[in-house]
């Protein structure tokens, strides 16, 4: 059975209360709502908001009408959820500054800072797109198959973000964005 065709599968069983069930749309679908989070909150914010979206969309699992359309649906709510926590612009965890590895260098850091708001700077499918593959590390056939984009829109996504995160990295080093 091919992994797409399992969703509405575990959606049913999620609906019928099985445990495991929701346990897998979690391990499958937590690293895609993560990296669509990380598009417009901090890294602890997008943490526990993505605890809370899950929660919400468990709870509201009987509104979905076609169990197939739960990664976009999933999608959906976790955009709303970023919007609505972006609009706070307060962190919910009161921590400003994200953190890279705690080995990392002074200039590391400012390096991550710097392309992470670069790419939320990025149109919202480049963006999300991004996000997956370079945070969150799926694969361009991964982010087709969670996301319900074709194949060829995750590589022209892949392809013209990083063309425009190019663009913006060179321009925040130059001055010319800031």
């Amino acid at each position: 059975m091919d992994e797409a065709d399992s969703v509405p599968m575990l959606v049913d069983a999620a609906r019928r209360g099985t445990g495991s069930a929701m346990d897998a749309l979690f391990r499958r679908f937590a690293p895609m709502v993560h990296g669509v989070l990380l598009g417009y909150v901090q890294k602890a914010d997008a943490d526990d908001l993505t605890q809370d979206v899950f929660e919400t969309a468990l709870q509201r699992l009987g509104d979905l009408r076609e169990a197939a359309a739960f990664p976009g649906w999933l999608l959906g709510i976790a955009r709303h959820a970023a919007l609505d926590a972006k609009r706070r612009r307060i962190p919910l965890t009161g921590i400003e500054i994200e953190r890279v590895d705690a080995q990392a260098t002074h200039e590391e850091r400012l390096d991550a800072e710097r392309a992470l708001a670069a790419i939320r700077s990025l149109p919202q499918a480049y963006r999300e797109t991004l996000m997956l593959r370079l945070v969150e590390g799926l694969s361009g056939p991964e982010i087709a198959e969670r996301t319900g984009l074709t194949a060829g829109s995750v590589r022209v996504n892949l392809h013209r973000g990083m063309a425009l995160l190019r663009n913006a990295l060179a321009d925040r080093r130059t001055g010319a964005g800031a």
